[in-house]
């Protein structure tokens, strides 16, 4: 079998129709499997997938619940000899796992290749910020990149070589720590110039959206990446590169310093230092609003930063206990098909 893409979801009944079809349609001139890897969702997304020609899987213990799960979990039950990971909420180009195969096959030093990520929703303040920093980020340029941030094609022996593909313990970062393991191992991960999928993300208000992260773990994501990498060859290319690190670091000397001077009764200096972050992010994003979201927003970022870096682990190769749930074919009349 060419290609398993994987789709990992919860609660996607919105989006999870037209990320199947994508990644059917992107199947077509190789034999493969779409697995759609559900998190134990409580709306229709599993009996929305059940009526396409996939594999359904599912796991077990709704506890286990993570980004790292549900990728990992699609790996699990991986044929193929390339491995898409792709989120409930992006819609796959069709043509691009094609291009992304080439080009793995021309150059077997690179473990993995992405393309273009569009963002199509920024009605959320985080999102627009996110989307601007992308514009400047080198790694959503063509070319030798770290990771692959929105999901890529990934050579399955790689994958293996390093142990798995996604650290099951993760609420997020998965793709920045996997991408630290290969170059860790002399693999290089790559981009293309071309469309790879559109990314819808979640329609929420912006604050609803920070503390529904900050509560499910999801914010609290760069603490356990640093986690996973202590102690691990892996771990300078995290510390150089995870994002969370830096501001969390300062947030937490600004919280020091509110408490100085508050202990002290400074009031003038209280004052200052609450004024100074909220102008200074106001500015760099030209927008009061933006800024007061920005500041709750790292506030937020830097205490599940420190909740993540001591949370509990399972280690990360042990298997994800899962059941298969019936769909429209069996997995073999889909390999036929695509064939």
């Amino acid at each position: 079998m060419d290609v398993t893409i994987g789709i990992k979801a919860l609660n996607e009944e919105r989006h999870i129709a037209r990320a199947i079809e994508a990644a059917l349609a992107g199947l077509d001139g190789l034999s493969g499997e779409v697995i759609l890897a559900d998190s134990c969702s409580t709306d229709r997304t599993t009996e929305i997938a059940a009526g396409y020609p996939i594999r359904v899987v599912q796991l077990a213990n709704p506890a286990e619940r993570r980004c790292g799960a549900g990728a990992q979990l699609a790996f699990q039950h991986a044929r193929g000899d390339y491995f898409y990971m792709l989120d409930g909420d992006m819609v796959l180009d069709r043509d691009f796992v094609s291009a992304a195969k080439a080009f793995l096959d021309a150059h077997p030093d690179v473990a993995a290749v992405g393309g273009r990520v569009r963002e199509m929703n920024l009605d959320n303040a985080e999102f627009r910020i996110r989307a601007k920093a992308l514009e400047s980020d080198p790694n959503r340029r063509p070319g030798i990149v770290e990771w692959l941030d929105g999901g890529g094609l990934y050579r399955t022996r790689a994958l293996r070589e390093v142990g798995w593909f996604a650290d099951r313990n993760l609420h997020g970062c998965e793709e920045l720590e996997l991408g630290a393991r290969l170059r860790a191992r002399g693999w290089k991960a790559a981009r293309i110039d071309r469309d790879a999928v559109d990314h819808y993300g979640h329609q929420e208000e912006s604050y609803r959206l920070l503390l529904r992260r900050f509560r499910s773990g999801y914010a609290g994501a760069g603490g356990e990446a640093l986690r996973a990498a202590l102690g691990r060859p892996h771990l300078g290319i995290v510390l150089r590169r995870l994002p969370r690190i830096g501001v969390s670091l300062i947030v937490t000397l600004w919280w020091l310093a509110l408490a100085a001077t508050l202990v002290a009764g400074f009031w003038t200096a209280l004052l200052v230092l609450l004024a100074l972050p909220v102008a200074f992010l106001s500015w760099r994003r030209r927008s009061l609003r933006v800024g007061i979201f920005s500041l709750a927003s790292w506030n937020l970022g830097a205490l599940a930063f420190w909740r993540g870096l001591v949370r509990r682990r399972v280690p990360p190769d042990q298997p994800l206990a899962s059941r298969e749930l019936p769909s429209a074919a069996p997995p073999a009349a889909l390999g036929r098909a695509a064939e």
